[in-house]
């Protein structure tokens, strides 16, 4: 989901700010490498885990130089990457965080997911996958390794009927539409003619609905219903 190709992107003040937080420091040494051959990209550092990033970040911020997007292991000691990943998110929600992680594990990709993250990758990712998924974090978007997206998508549970307290109006199904397009509720609402509140309204009406637990579920639900196409989708 959310594919793009190598093309240079950028923040809009320069390129797109890297933190790189993984236990492994031949993948951290690996991944700096990539990223550094890029124009679009710069490392701002590396953690070997969540409470580190956590400091790294923190002294990034005294120099006002956060990073945009935060690629972060999952498997770490002392502090995972979920336990981070909420940490970074409700300190400074502005940070894309990017998950990392060697092995598709349901459980974690939801959790990872509602902890924030806005995308998850396997390990074994191409290079040019993982410049991909750090350019669409940036972009506000959510970038799914295929592998995970299709387990992700076979296991969404269809809602009961009587678990549905009413059909979805017409702007719900607009909404819905517009959320697995991956835009933001600011630009629902700019798309949409409506307040940015009220598209939030709309969106976390349409999870409790369809008994889904968050964004990235409600576009892989769009899709399996054939409410939008997969090319359409994020």
């Amino acid at each position: 989901m959310s594919m793009d190709g190598m093309q240079d992107e950028g923040g809009e003040n320069g390129p797109i700010r890297v933190l790189l937080v993984d236990d492994h420091g031949v993948v951290r040494r690996g991944m700096q490498a990539y990223l550094a051959m890029l124009d679009d990209m710069e490392v701002m550092g590396e953690a070997s885990d969540g409470r580190q990033a956590i400091e790294r970040i923190t002294a990034l911020e005294s120099n006002d130089r956060l990073p945009d997007v935060v690629l972060m292991d999952l498997v770490m000691p002392h502090m995972d990457g979920i336990a981070a990943t909420s940490a970074i998110k409700e300190r400074w929600p502005q940070i894309e965080i990017v998950a990392l992680t060697s092995f598709i594990e349901e459980e974690k990709v939801q959790a990872a997911l509602q902890a924030g993250a806005a995308g998850y990758l396997l390990k074994d990712a191409e290079a040019d996958e993982v410049a991909a998924a750090i350019r669409a974090a940036h972009r506000g978007e959510v970038h799914l390794d295929p592998a995970v997206a299709k387990r992700l998508m076979q296991s969404l549970r269809t809602p009961k009927a009587q678990e549905i307290v009413e059909p979805l109006t017409d702007r719900e199904r607009e909404v819905l539409v517009l959320v697995a397009r991956g835009e933001t509720n600011k630009e629902i609402g700019r798309h949409l003619g409506i307040s940015e509140r009220t598209a939030r309204t709309h969106v976390s009406n349409i999870l409790g609905k369809l008994g889904l637990a968050s964004r990235t579920q409600a576009a892989l639900y769009a899709v399996r219903e054939g409410i939008v196409s997969t090319a359409e989708a994020t």
